[in-house]
């Protein structure tokens, strides 16, 4: 399908997304899960539980390096009408229901067929992958203004327990992004575990602390039903509770490993890679600059955008956060993953691996200037004496 528009010159843009029938992967990897239960039952072979894991840590980065990265943008004419497309949103309000019913779905599964204990735990980690598109949909959903896309961000978040996402991402994160005082900013030296014990609870406290604030301003207690950080908190228990009732106690390790791996496997990574070591300027009146493209890492493989919502082409996310998935830019000049995200969570999980092969380009990023870099403060001096000696003395007086 081709977009045309007339500009002011009198001349024509035309522009055809040649990925646009490639983003309903974005409807179909949330059924993983199910899939596998069914080829699993098919098969009568218990490894099937652990397919989606394979696919998303195996296949999806192979075919990212396999297919050529893609920086191709819209031209900036043809944005609005790109943005006006109900096909790209229908397809994230599609999403909402499709994770419930694979979570109920896989919860029958394992509630009524005595499944091993190997199985249980593959299925469930599987599970928590594919909600951290939950995630995701919730915050492509979550930076629209619509009143239905928010409500459907709420309710997608609550599928793994993590509705508070909404408040603290918009109020909290996007404020302080790239800052060191953003606990969802992860600074270079600090590993993933470590990020992990700050990030997680950091996030809820900050994100309850603005909404009793925003309640407070309006007169209102924080326990009340206006609460955003409790609505979807009442889906989740609701929900949970209900599973727990229908299919018996097995629940409870399911979903707790489900909500485990969809928060620290896939949230947690996604806030640990998108902004490592990455700082935005201090002002001389103490603010921080404005966040700019360059503040976060991009990366422009083209299968783990397509089941991401272009999630991965953050820099642009970060510096226009109402902007569409479909009309996301690339930009020139940019600090840029080597691969895509699921290969760089892996990577993520050695912490000596992950330092091995992005402090570097952290340091070649800020042409080895250390004053441009948020570094965690413990390992500062041991940072700079390894990759900018010669600056020592000035950097660490």
């Amino acid at each position: 399908m081709s977009i045309q528009t007339l500009c002011a010159d009198g001349s024509t843009v035309s522009y055809t997304d040649r990925r646009r029938w490639l983003w309903s992967l974005s409807l179909v990897w949330p059924l993983m899960p199910v899939a596998a239960c069914w080829l699993a039952a098919a098969s009568g072979h218990a490894a099937w539980f652990w397919a989606t894991l394979v696919v998303w840590y195996g296949m999806v980065p192979i075919l990212d390096h396999w297919l050529p990265a893609d920086a191709s943008n819209p031209p900036p004419a043809v944005v609005a009408q790109l943005e006006a497309d109900r096909y790209y949103r229908v397809l994230t309000y599609l999403t909402v229901p499709i994770h419930y019913f694979t979570l109920i779905y896989t919860a029958y599964v394992v509630g009524t067929q005595h499944l091993p204990w190997h199985a249980v735990v593959g299925l469930a980690l599987s599970v928590g992958v594919v909600y951290g598109q939950a995630n995701n949909t919730g915050h492509e959903l979550g930076h629209k203004t619509t009143k239905l896309e928010r409500w459907l961000a709420k309710i997608v978040l609550a599928v793994v327990g993590y509705g508070h996402f909404l408040t603290e991402h918009n109020r909290g994160h996007h404020v302080d992004v790239a800052t060191p005082k953003d606990p969802a900013s992860s600074k270079m030296g600090q590993s993933i575990y470590g990020f992990a014990c700050s990030e997680i609870p950091g996030a809820m406290r900050r994100a309850w602390a603005s909404e009793k604030a925003r309640l407070m301003r309006c007169q209102q207690s924080p326990w009340t039903l206006d609460n955003e950080v409790l609505q979807p908190l009442l889906i989740t228990v609701a929900l949970y509770g209900g599973l727990i009732a229908a299919f018996g106690w097995i629940m409870v390790p399911f979903l707790f490993l489900q909500v485990f791996w969809g928060w620290f496997g896939i949230l947690t990574s996604a806030n640990y890679i998108e902004h490592y070591g990455l700082l935005r300027e201090k002002l001389e009146n103490g603010r921080y600059e404005q966040c700019q493209p360059h503040h976060s890492w991009n990366s422009n493989h083209i299968m783990s955008n397509l089941i991401l919502f272009n999630l991965q082409r953050h820099s642009d996310h970060h510096a226009n956060p109402t902007r569409r998935y479909q009309s996301l830019r690339c930009f020139e000049k940019l600090p840029e993953l080597p691969s895509g995200y699921p290969l760089m969570f892996a990577i993520a999980l050695i912490p000596p691996l992950w330092f091995a092969l992005m402090n570097p380009r952290v340091v070649s990023w800020a042409k080895g200037d250390f004053s441009k870099l948020n570094v965690l403060p413990a390992m500062r001096e041991r940072l700079v004496r390894r990759y900018a000696p010669d600056q020592a003395a000035r950097v660490l007086q």
